[in-house]
């Protein structure tokens, strides 16, 4: 009688396990394959956009690897962003584009089980490093002096890098190799590829806060951070600049914070005056003129910030949208269990991780100079050319 029971016992087991392997596949919701022209749309626009990833990413790093001046420890977290966002292009996509098409997976287990490391790996590592990347932008902002003293110290933004990646691995690695390993059993089917804990909600979101929620609350503090400290900056030059404490005062200090004002307001003086003669370095406004020049140099630095805080914000941004829709979907779907989310708008937030890879070379150019000049000279080497022989010319006259 007990091993009757311990018999139907265990078909029930076994036939609700191949239930729940069914019922998954069903939620994720693949179809066989697209018809004809949808196929040959998707697959011109994967393509386009592995297209973006690879030589964005790339112009990124051959400017990194071609202009010196671009090795300062600030710009090796951008390196670091772009190699991250490189892999994504030249593997995760790749690998990932036969299974959207046709919808099975015909790679094997092993390399789903790589390919499954990579993207959760990448993916976080673009995170962190958007998160290093604002802290080092927060310290060049609100320790300024000691940050500019650490600019050539190379092994520190190394070893940060390091990190970013050790703990990329740790966060989602160990859970995709081992999770089989611990339960027992495995709930993905053979022609699928999916994490083991795609429907394990408590997992997902102890790993989506640390993912997601404390990296976003951090870069937004930090760039709340900039904003307060170059706003007090600028409120306290414009007391020093426009309210002196004696109106009346005709002394040269006075005279002296009348020509900042000039200069902070873009009225460009120091450009238009005509250039110091030996009798001119000897005068007694020479004083004068050298506190205008430490006063323009502050006011360039404090617009140098501002600019810092505007390309921050940028990337902030481009982030939490691109990552905000998936984090959310993927809990929501894993605490259901896939019924109350439809697949194609988890597959929709998907791509948009994958977009956030091919966004973020077009960044650089548009928010930080150096990079733009270093993309200038890979990309026109004929117009560097030409303009080298009159630019030593020039040099030569002086």
């Amino acid at each position: 009688m007990h091993a009757r029971m311990g018999a139907m016992l265990e078909r029930n087991a076994s036939r609700e396990r191949m239930d729940f392997s069914s019922n998954t596949s069903a939620h994720m919701g693949r179809e066989p394959g697209f018809g004809g022209p949808v196929l040959v749309l998707l697959a011109a626009v994967m393509l386009l956009l592995i297209a973006v990833i690879v030589l964005g990413n790339a112009l990124v790093i051959l400017a990194f690897k071609t202009d010196r001046s671009l090795r300062r420890q600030s710009n090796y977290f951008l390196l670091n962003l772009a190699i991250s966002d490189f892999l994504v292009g030249a593997f995760c996509i790749p690998v990932y584009l036969p299974y959207i098409l046709t919808g099975k997976w015909m790679l094997g287990r092993g390399l789903c089980k790589l390919w499954l490391v990579m993207d959760y790996l990448l993916c976080t590592a673009s995170v962190f490093n958007i998160v290093l990347i604002s802290y080092d932008r927060f310290l060049s902002v609100t320790r300024a002096v000691s940050y500019r003293a650490r600019q050539g110290m190379t092994r520190s933004a190394l070893a940060k890098m390091a990190a970013v990646w050790v703990l990329s691995f740790l966060l989602y690695g160990p859970a995709i190799l081992l999770w089989e390993v611990v339960t027992g059993e495995s709930h993905v089917p053979e022609d699928e590829c999916f994490a083991e804990f795609f429907h394990t909600w408590y997992f997902l979101l102890s790993a989506s806060t640390l993912e997601f929620f404390f990296p976003f609350l951090s870069v937004a503090f930090f760039n709340l951070s900039i904003y307060r400290s170059i706003r007090e900056r600028r409120l306290r030059y414009q007391q020093d600049l426009c309210f002196p404490k004696n109106r009346g005062m005709t002394s040269p200090k006075h005279e002296r914070l009348r020509l900042v004002t000039y200069i902070c307001r873009g009225s460009l003086v120091t450009k238009k005056k005509k250039p110091e003669t030996e009798g001119d370095r000897c005068s007694p406004s020479a004083g004068r003129i050298d506190t205008r020049s430490i006063r323009s140099t502050q006011c360039t630095r404090l617009i140098q910030d501002r600019k810092i805080a505007k390309s921050l914000a940028v990337i902030v941004c481009v982030f939490a949208v691109c990552w905000a829709p998936y984090t959310l979907l993927m809990i929501i779907r894993a605490a259901c269990r896939g019924h109350c989310v439809s697949h194609h708008w988890y597959e929709v937030t998907f791509w948009l991780l994958w977009l956030n890879s091919a966004i973020n070379p077009f960044l650089y150019p548009l928010c930080h100079s150096s990079f733009r000049r270093a993309f200038a000279k890979i990309l026109c080497p004929k117009h560097r050319t030409t303009e080298a022989p009159s630019d030593n010319a020039s040099n030569n006259h002086r």
